[in-house]
């Protein structure tokens, strides 16, 4: 549901890590926070793998790049817009080297035609706020509706 600040809580999604709404609205722009792989109903990461101690000793690319993308998924649908909206997305990997191509041909199954997908950008960085390997920051623009005779 859209807030009267603006603000986008959707309930569909994992819950945010911090004190932040999960989008906001301006005009016919859709500013994304940060979005990750966690499981709306349970908040655990598809794809890890942890030792008895509970250090995390393994993650699956694949499963979280689909589970960051059903995510963002949902953050658009609350807000009424759809994935064809996204114009502008940066991806955060915590793995550039092993992950980067792993996420490019899942991209690329969302994506089909290069010339429709959004603008993106690819940042390796070395840790995020929980275990995860992906974050995917997107903005979103409507279409705006011609001018009726």
């Amino acid at each position: 549901r859209v807030l009267m600040n603006n603000a986008v809580d959707a309930v569909n999604a994992p819950k945010a890590v911090g004190h932040y709404p999960h989008a906001r609205r301006l005009d016919n722009m859709l500013f994304l926070s940060g979005i990750g792989p966690r499981s709306p109903s349970d908040d655990s990461i598809p794809g890890n793998q942890y030792s008895i101690a509970g250090e995390l000793t393994d993650y699956d690319i694949s499963a979280q790049c689909h589970s960051v993308v059903a995510n963002v998924k949902a953050v658009l649908e609350a807000s009424e817009y759809t994935w064809q909206d996204l114009v502008d997305v940066t991806v955060y990997l915590t793995n550039m080297r092993s992950d980067f191509s792993i996420y490019n041909a899942i991209w690329a199954e969302y994506f089909p035609d290069a010339a429709m997908a959004p603008c993106r950008t690819t940042i390796g960085i070395t840790a995020l706020p929980t275990p995860i390997a992906i974050e995917l920051k997107c903005i979103a623009a409507k279409q705006e509706k011609p001018a009726c005779c």
